[in-house]
């Protein structure tokens, strides 16, 4: 049976973070200067075979665990939950889970995908104080905060199309503010505000010569948290990659991502003015390719080291993801002759 490719772009997994952080699936890392530093596309969840689509119709999922551990300095301001605080130090652990379905592989001339993201997760924060907001006026006053909580859910729609060794796709993630948001609290996952990324990817796959190179860029466009007044402001992220396949069931390769703020934020919660954010992120990724049952899997680990941010925390992220069919609509074999 030949390898399928059960992926989609996620993104938070796309995905939410938690306050104060970056957020597979899609939902997808550290500290933006977004409000709480949560946005909806994940970076890092791109990588090789982004732009495939599976190409047979029917139903995939992807799960994917997500870590990340960032920090900044203690001078440094943010704003998580209404409160500004400085010295942050912000954990994740959180499940993405994905399902995909794949009802035509003929629209437009290509596959059509349809699926949602649900995110449960533990964030957990730490500052060294909180400077204004609802948890009090306080200046060098430690607190932490953390809780398991279910993030907004997230809709998803792409298309892809194939020619010889190409793979192209668009790809959109929608944001639904019904997730449990902690009014004045340090840690979320859910952003509160509708929030939607709107995508293209490019993926050069050569099977025979083990090659998969890949793009990605995209752009997030932010709704206003009516709780906070802040009106996060849009944001664009651009994914690269490279990888080898050594053995039928073994592949490695480097990936990167640079993300930018590229208008402001705004609003009577933006209490630190437009604070837009930089970062750039680097690391590697390993894959192996089995079966489960009798149908074919990926189990992918990727680990990812954030430099040179502006605005927003710097850490590191461990994502391991499992993506295989659920079920897949077979196509009808040849009429003997």
């Amino acid at each position: 049976m030949p390898r399928i490719t059960p992926r989609f772009s996620i993104p938070r997994f796309s995905v939410p973070c938690v306050a104060a952080i970056a957020a597979i699936a899609a939902c997808p890392h550290g500290a933006r200067a977004s409000e709480g530093g949560a946005s909806l596309y994940l970076l890092g969840s791109g990588g090789p075979e982004t732009a495939i689509l599976p190409p047979l119709k029917g139903v995939y999922l992807d799960n994917e665990i997500y870590v990340y551990d960032g920090s900044s300095s203690a001078n440094r301001r943010f704003i998580t939950g209404g409160n500004i605080v400085a010295g942050l130090d912000a954990t994740i652990v959180a499940d993405f889970a994905s399902t995909l379905w794949v009802p035509t592989t003929n629209f437009l001339g290509g596959t059509l995908a349809v699926g949602a993201i649900v995110p449960v997760g533990a964030p957990m924060v730490n500052v060294d104080a909180v400077i204004e907001g609802p948890l009090g006026n306080q200046f060098n006053i430690s607190r932490r905060d953390s809780s398991l909580l279910l993030g907004d859910p997230v809709a998803t729609a792409m298309v892809g199309w194939t020619t010889g060794k190409l793979h192209l796709q668009f790809a959109t993630l929608l944001n639904v503010p019904v997730g449990h948001y902690r009014e004045g609290r340090l840690a979320n996952l859910a952003f509160h505000r509708w929030a939607g990324d709107a995508s293209f990817a490019a993926s050069w796959n050569d099977p025979k010569a083990g090659w998969d190179i890949s793009g990605k860029a995209g752009f997030t466009f932010n709704g206003t948290n009516k709780v906070t007044d802040y009106k996060t402001g849009t944001e664009f992220h651009l994914e690269a990659s490279a990888e080898k396949t050594f053995s039928p069931k073994f592949s490695a390769g480097i990936q990167g991502y640079w993300f930018k703020q590229v208008t402001g934020d705004g609003g009577e919660g933006a209490r630190l003015g437009s604070y837009k954010g930089e970062v750039f992120g680097v690391g590697g990724t390993v894959a192996t390719h089995l079966v489960m049952g009798r149908s074919p899997a990926t189990v992918r680990l990727r680990v990812l080291r954030e430099f040179d941010a502006t605005n927003r925390l710097e850490g590191t992220s461990v994502m391991l993801g499992l993506s295989l069919p659920l079920h897949m609509e077979m196509p009808a074999a040849p009429p003997a002759e």
